[in-house]
C-alpha cells in the first residue's frame, strides 16, 4: 500500500452502509472493520433520509442487496437519491462496495441496463474469474472447492469502461470493477453462515417458488461450505479494502 493509502487508511473511521432488508446486513465486513476499529453507521433505505446524507470523501460507501429491482423508482422513490449518491461517488472515483441489488445499482448509475436474468440463481456455486479478476482480491473467492452464496433473480450489462472480473454460466456479469477505488459483487460473499435462518425467513415467498431450491438444501450448503468461504471472503475484502486505502494492510 502506498504512504498516501497508508495514510487514509490511518485517518478514515466510518463505514456507511446503505441497507434496504435488515437481515441483508455487512456480515463479515463487520468483523474487518470491527479489528480495524472502523465506526459502522448504518442507513436503512425508505426510512432514512439518502437525500441529506453526507458522507465525507474518505469514507466508505457500501450499498447492500435487497429483493427489489434497481430499475424500480417508480414504485420505490428513494432509488432515485440513492442512484444519485451512487453516480456521485463513482464520477468522484471514491471508495464504493456494491453487493447483490447495490451492484446492480452501481451498473445502473454508469449508464448499464439492469433487467432480469435468465433464471434466478439461489444457493452456493462457484464463479470463474477473468484475467483481471484473478489478479484482483477475488481470487480469495473463485474456484470450485471455493462457492459463494447467490440470490439474485435481475443481472446487468457491463458498464462500459468497467473490468470485468467474475462470471457465472447463468449470469456473465458476476463483478466488476471502476476506476481505482469501485467494486461491485453481484454475488453475496460477506453472509455469515450462522445467519442463514434469517435469510430463509426474510426470503420465504420466494423460496416457496416450485422452481427455487430446498430450504433444507440450502441449509445443508451453508453447513458445508460456510465457514470456510468466510474465512476466504474475509481475505478478500481486506485486501480490497488495503487497496483502496480504507483499512491497514491485510
Amino acid at each position: 500500500m502506498t504512504q498516501d493509502k497508508a495514510r487514509a487508511a490511518s485517518a478514515v473511521r466510518r463505514v456507511t452502509a446503505i441497507r434496504h432488508v435488515h437481515f441483508e446486513d455487512l456480515g463479515v465486513l463487520e468483523d474487518v472493520f470491527n479489528a480495524q476499529g472502523v465506526a459502522i453507521r448504518y442507513v436503512d433505505a425508505g426510512l432514512d433520509d439518502l437525500a441529506g446524507l453526507r458522507l465525507a470523501n474518505d469514507e466508505l460507501l457500501v450499498v447492500l442487496g435487497g429483493p427489489i429491482g434497481a430499475y424500480e423508482e417508480h414504485k420505490y422513490r428513494f432509488l432515485t437519491e440513492e442512484l444519485r449518491l451512487i453516480e456521485t461517488r463513482l464520477a468522484r472515483d471514491l471508495p464504493i462496495l456494491g453487493i447483490c441489488l447495490g451492484a446492480q445499482l452501481m451498473a445502473r448509475a454508469l449508464g448499464a441496463r439492469v433487467y432480469p436474468a435468465s433464471a434466478k440463481e439461489i444457493g452456493w456455486a462457484s464463479v470463474s474469474l477473468t484475467g483481471a479478476g484473478s489478479s484482483s482480491a477475488l481470487r480469495h473467492v473463485a474456484g470450485d472447492q471455493r462457492p459463494v452464496l447467490h440470490w439474485h433473480g435481475d443481472t446487468f450489462d457491463l458498464p462500459q469502461q468497467a473490468s470485468l472480473l467474475a462470471s457465472t454460466d447463468v449470469c456473465p456479469n458476476q463483478a466488476f470493477s471502476w476506476k481505482s477505488a469501485g467494486l461491485a459483487l453481484q454475488f453475496h460473499a460477506e453472509v455469515r453462515p450462522g445467519q442463514i435462518e434469517r435469510w430463509l425467513i426474510g426470503h420465504a415467498c420466494e423460496l416457496s417458488a416450485p422452481s427455487m431450491p430446498d430450504v433444507d438444501r440450502l441449509r445443508a450448503d451453508t453447513a458445508a461450505y460456510g465457514l470456510r468461504t468466510q474465512a476466504y471472503a474475509m481475505a478478500c475484502f481486506r485486501e480490497w479494502l488495503s487497496g483502496v486505502g480504507m483499512v491497514a494492510d491485510p
